[in-house]
């Protein structure tokens, strides 16, 4: 690594970066490509990145119509875990765990990867049964869980009221060691580094606006900036695939919604986990530097505004005070949205589609930052090999005709 002394680090200051490394290539399109990743938020970078490492395919390219990582990938509230309910989706979550469990070292670059616990909170009868028959499947997967009473879950988060005088009281919690949060630029920055360091090209400001066909397959993209070609192209553009599946010529089962989230100002450490109830619909983190992390659920109307509603705000913070009264005076700084697509059954697509040699990796609702390494190993190893991975066969969009679909509502009650 170059070092430089006071004096070298003065003289940088004043170049205005010129002589900086810059950490990927800004390269002109080449005229075909062997995989073409329309979207380039985490999802889109890590599958680029596992096509070059592990599948030896480095004629790629990644088109963003914006820039690497702009999208939900830096509009969501970062939170990892695998903790899901049945055995399709616990397991696509789990590999992907596994993967964020080696992933600074893997990509060389500190993604800021805390796996301080993630409590999922009970408040009554019905609720600790199905926290129950959560971890029992959790366990029968291989995948770590614990069952809490109320006087376990006073004792780790000391400062939320669990007394039985508020509205819905803690009756106790399931409770992943393994889960937590990452930063989520840093795993988009990872992501590219890596993969324009294995020969990735990394395509910004560039925008999708159709996909040109022959005899039902496709052979690349239309951009603002012109046609590139492409042997295989997967979509992964989050909560704009209905409109790209549109430009493709068939419809995608989802809908896409805003999901907002807030960060308080700075304060004192006080939370050290990350803490979700769906019954009062809130969750809450403490970042690194001492911002309070909050959010809910999706919006209740379909839309691509980013601003979000008021109403939504007012019910977040709401759920909030009602299991951090100490918290009723902290100011918020900021508010954001996201647009995240759904799926009926709340579980992903990653799945052929009717037009021969495109993919669509989408429908992540509100789980697709957790799932990002996972998902972009799976869909890397599929667009490589032109036949879907194991893992994601279950997922194929086909299940919303067939009736075999995985129904996730139970495990991703809350937005997170």
């Amino acid at each position: 690594m170059q070092r430089y002394s006071g004096f070298g680090l003065f003289k940088h200051s004043l170049s205005h970066n010129e002589n900086w490394q810059r950490m990927w290539r800004n390269p002109k399109p080449k005229p075909v490509y062997d995989v073409i990743i329309v979207g380039g938020g985490g999802h889109g970078l890590a599958t680029a990145y596992y096509l070059a490492k592990e599948f030896g395919v480095k004629n790629v390219a990644v088109v963003e119509k914006g820039w690497l990582g702009g999208g939900n990938t830096a509009r969501n509230t970062t939170i990892v875990r695998s903790n899901y309910l049945w055995d399709e989706s616990a397991m696509l979550y789990e590999h992907a765990m596994k993967l964020w469990e080696g992933l600074s070292q893997d990509i060389n670059y500190n993604v800021m990867f805390s796996q301080r616990g993630v409590f999922n909170l009970g408040h009554t009868l019905q609720d600790m049964r199905d926290i129950e028959r959560r971890v029992s499947a959790n366990r029968l997967n291989g995948i770590d869980g614990e069952v809490l009473n109320a006087q376990q879950v006073s004792d780790l988060i000391p400062f939320m009221d669990c007394s039985k005088n508020t509205r819905y009281p803690v009756m106790g919690a399931s409770l992943q060691r393994r889960g937590g949060v990452a930063r989520h630029d840093a795993v988009a920055w990872g992501y590219a580094r890596a993969a324009d360091a294995l020969g990735v090209d990394l395509i910004q400001q560039t925008e999708v606006t159709g996909f040109r066909k022959e005899n039902g397959v496709v052979i690349g993209v239309e951009t603002n900036k012109g046609f590139i070609g492409g042997k295989r192209v997967g979509v992964v553009t989050a909560g704009n695939s209905g409109h790209m599946a549109k430009l493709a010529g068939f419809r995608m089962p989802i809908e896409s919604h805003p999901l907002q989230a807030l960060v308080s100002e700075p304060i004192k450490p006080i939370i050290d986990s990350v803490i979700m109830s769906n019954a009062v619909h809130g969750y809450i983190s403490q970042s690194d530097k001492g911002d309070l992390v909050i959010g809910a659920g999706i919006d209740g109307y379909v839309g691509y505004g980013q601003r979000g509603s008021y109403p939504t705000i007012e019910h977040t913070l709401q759920a909030i005070v009602e299991l951090f009264p100490v918290l009723s005076r902290v100011r918020m700084n900021r508010q954001w949205g996201g647009i995240v697509d759904t799926t009926p059954d709340a579980c992903p697509i990653i799945s052929k589609t009717p037009v021969q040699n495109l993919f669509f990796n989408c429908g992540w609702g509100t789980g697709g930052f957790k799932a990002t390494p996972g998902s972009g190993h799976v869909f890397a190893a599929s667009l490589a090999k032109g036949e879907m991975h194991e893992l994601a066969k279950p997922f194929a969009m086909d299940r919303f005709y067939n009736g075999a679909l995985i129904d996730e509502h139970g495990a991703a009650g809350v937005a997170h």
